[in-house]
């Protein structure tokens, strides 16, 4: 049988229903989370040059088995873990899940694999981690997602504080005032997609230097001081960003946030990029940048790079805390600018613009 026709009659079958014995899932004996139902039957495959292209769909259903409330899940979804695009990862957060209740997680991935024949499943998903509402963690953490996981749910932490504090301050009116202004404020941030690419030619426009300046949020245990990069139409070499670690504690690594200006003089919020990096207490350091950032608007578009400005976004410290700004940080317009509401924020206001005032302040009470 010829590889073509290997990979359509693979198509068939997933399609016939039989997806479940080409996909394995697995989870630890003591996995906190047991697998309920997975349909599979929307997965199909085709062949690609030298590959197999595997388009997975399915709705997973999972129990939380543990006496914990569950708060964010990360699991990773791999084909073939060497190569380029055959692993990936599939992260849901902001859940409120008590013991004993079950809860979706949606997958819609396209991964590679290669077209040669292997005994082993079409696709194996496992447990990388489980955030709990303590903030403590389970599992093996292979794509960081403990950190990722508690970052979120501490920025959700902060954010329905928030809210609950000017609910109970000034009532359902002044509720309903920060509602329209985070509203506001969500439709005039610019927020700009970013990739970062390794080893290839994105560009041939000459680059030029760039001021990278440094925004210094008030609390942060980590600040920028300045860096230096070079700019193309819609590409950034970061050659080093200049950090210092005012904190008494050392640091393991750090998330640096991006606010870019582009030569008509409009801002974006850029994203931000992860570092590892090993900074004593009151140390001065370089994070240097592989690779190269890729900025381009909501259509596709590359941005023209007026300038940057770099700030820290997240700490983690070496025994594993974690430091995320707080909502003061908010007030400073050029904060506001650079830093795109949270998710928590944003279904909250959700909440508010699509079911009214009560029901976004059952949500605040109930947890």
């Amino acid at each position: 049988m010829s590889t073509l026709s290997r990979a359509l009659l693979l198509a068939a079958t997933l399609a016939a229903g039989a997806a479940l014995a080409q996909v394995k899932i697995a989870l630890p004996d003591d996995s906190p989370v047991t697998l309920v139902s997975a349909d599979w039957g929307g997965t199909t495959t085709s062949e690609r040059g030298g590959a197999l292209v595997v388009d997975l769909h399915s709705v997973m259903s999972l129990r939380n088995s543990s006496a914990k409330r569950i708060r964010g899940l990360t699991l990773v979804v791999a084909s073939q873990e060497v190569t380029p695009g055959g692993r990936a990862s599939v992260t849901k957060v902001s859940l409120d899940v008590g013991s004993g209740e079950n809860f979706p997680v949606k997958i819609d991935l396209r991964l590679l694999r290669p077209l040669q024949k292997g005994s082993g499943p079409l696709v194996e998903v496992t447990l990388d981690g489980v955030l709990f509402d303590d903030l403590s963690f389970y599992g093996p953490n292979r794509v960081e997602s403990r950190r990722a996981l508690t970052a979120w749910e501490m920025e959700a932490q902060r954010d329905r504080h928030w809210f609950r504090q000017v609910l109970e301050r000034e009532g359902p009116g002044g509720l309903r005032r920060e509602c329209v202004a985070s509203l506001a404020r969500q439709a005039e941030t610019q927020v700009l997609d970013v990739q970062l690419a390794r080893g290839e030619r994105v560009t041939a426009s000459p680059m030029r230097k760039v001021e990278v300046a440094a925004l210094r949020l008030p609390d942060a245990p980590v600040q920028a001081v300045g860096g230096a990069a070079m700019a193309a139409e819609g590409l950034a070499a970061v050659s080093s960003v200049d950090l210092v670690n005012q904190s008494a504690r050392p640091v393991r690594s750090v998330e640096i946030g991006w606010l870019l200006r582009d030569t008509r003089g409009r801002e974006y919020s850029a994203g931000a990029t992860p570092a590892h990096i090993e900074a004593s207490p009151g140390a001065r350091f370089q994070v240097k940048q592989e690779g190269r950032l890729k900025f381009t608007e909501s259509g596709g578009a590359p941005v023209s790079i007026g300038s940057l400005t770099a700030f820290v976004s997240q700490v983690e410290f070496v025994d594993g805390s974690l430091w995320v700004p707080a909502r003061i940080a908010l007030s400073d317009a050029v904060v506001r600018k650079a830093m795109a509401p949270s998710g928590e924020e944003q279904r909250l206001t959700s909440i508010y613009r699509k079911r009214g005032l009560p029901a976004l302040i059952e949500e605040l009470r109930r947890f």
